[in-house]
């Protein structure tokens, strides 16, 4: 065996340079604050896995979930678009949920069962969370499944809407027969950020029709190789549930408790983006440098997303530009020109990475003791 080795390596360097591209770099734990009366899930419900078109076993995707800290996933398989189903015959659709779940009982991660139900254009692709059974979802006729979702209560949100298979101009042109699913109450969501892009005409959509707003990272091979070796981590979708569990996981989804979170890409609703950036950064230090009236501030970014902020105040800064960077899980410190002694100070910055509507920047303020 030693032998068959050593010729393998000799024979084919090609293959040994090939796996020495990789850097392996290992994926780091997300984290995010909680914000006031709600604990922060981090999540992603968008997923697959050689049980539809996926290229990895479902028991690799709870792995990749438990190193970045995950709270909750979702498998999402294709109903309808089996390209593995010669290799691996599976009649039960409900298969790789059974799987992970398995793979997952002993860890605290949520495992939401879910499918993706697959129509031609316009119709699209959506996903179905919380169902109770995959194979009734399987049907002929376009309503069917939403119909079937909707008895077994699942969240239903539709998957990249500006995906130009679908849409050949790249905008989410929202059908008669989606927005008879809204009105039906069979389509609750909708993918403002699906794999690396973001749709500023989705985000308009969720805003006008209630949609809860999603993030997810559509993953069919390794988390590694498309995201966390290229400098990124996946996109998700941050849920602002009551407790860690499904039941509340659930009802926030409904209830459009969500931002979506891709590196400093951060898209949702006023009152839920507002206070998450707010929570994101907290004061370590603040006090007057030594005989002169210059502030310094040591701002410290708590969240695994760099934040990137524009001044709004009406004092300027002594040492650094108007527009500046909080590193993730680092520190930034400001030197404040206030002209005279304050008690207390108001910082007000627009977060620039952050949108509550297409073009719409929040602004944050925190109060600050001074020392």
């Amino acid at each position: 065996m030693k032998k068959t080795i050593l010729i393998l390596l000799v024979c084919c360097p090609l293959f040994v340079l090939n796996a020495q591209s990789h850097s392996h770099a290992g994926a780091q734990p997300l984290t995010y604050p909680n914000i006031e009366g709600y604990v922060t899930l981090k999540t992603d419900l968008h997923q697959h896995t050689v049980f539809s078109d996926g290229n990895v076993w479902p028991t690799i995707r709870v792995a990749e979930a438990l190193r970045e800290n995950l709270d909750a996933i979702s498998l999402t398989e294709h109903l309808e678009y089996q390209p593995h189903i010669k290799d691996i015959p599976h009649p039960n659709r409900n298969r790789s949920f059974e799987l992970v779940m398995d793979e997952a009982k002993n860890h605290d991660l949520l495992i939401v069962h879910g499918s993706e139900i697959t129509r031609s254009a316009p119709v699209g692709h959506s996903n179905a969370l919380f169902i109770s059974d995959a194979n009734k979802l399987l049907a002929e006729k376009d309503a069917t499944p939403f119909q079937e979702a909707k008895k077994q209560n699942a969240f239903v949100f539709w998957n990249h809407p500006y995906w130009s298979a679908q849409n050949p101009d790249g905008n989410p042109n929202l059908s008669d027969f989606q927005k008879e699913r809204i009105k039906n109450g069979e389509l609750h969501g909708i993918e403002v950020i699906n794999s690396v892009d973001y749709s500023e005409e989705s985000l308009a959509l969720a805003l006008e029709h209630n949609l809860t707003i999603m993030g997810t990272s559509d993953i069919h091979g390794l988390i590694d190789w498309d995201y966390t070796e290229k400098g990124n981590h996946r996109p998700i979708t941050l849920v602002f549930a009551k407790e860690k569990s499904l039941e509340s996981l659930k009802e926030a989804l409904f209830a459009g408790r969500t931002v979506a979170i891709y590196n400093s890409l951060l898209v949702g609703k006023t009152e839920f983006l507002q206070p998450l950036i707010a929570s994101s950064v907290q004061v370590s230090e603040a006090g007057y440098l030594k005989d002169k009236s210059i502030l310094k501030v040591v701002l410290q970014n708590v969240s695994s997303s760099d934040l990137l902020f524009e001044n709004q105040m009406p004092y300027t800064f002594y040492n650094q530009s108007p527009v500046f960077t909080i590193p993730a899980e680092g520190t930034l410190t400001l030197e404040i020109k206030t002209l005279e002694i304050l008690e207390t100070l108001d910082l007000k910055l627009k977060a620039l990475g952050a949108f509550t509507a297409p073009k719409q920047q929040p602004t944050i303020q925190w109060k600050i003791d001074i020392e």
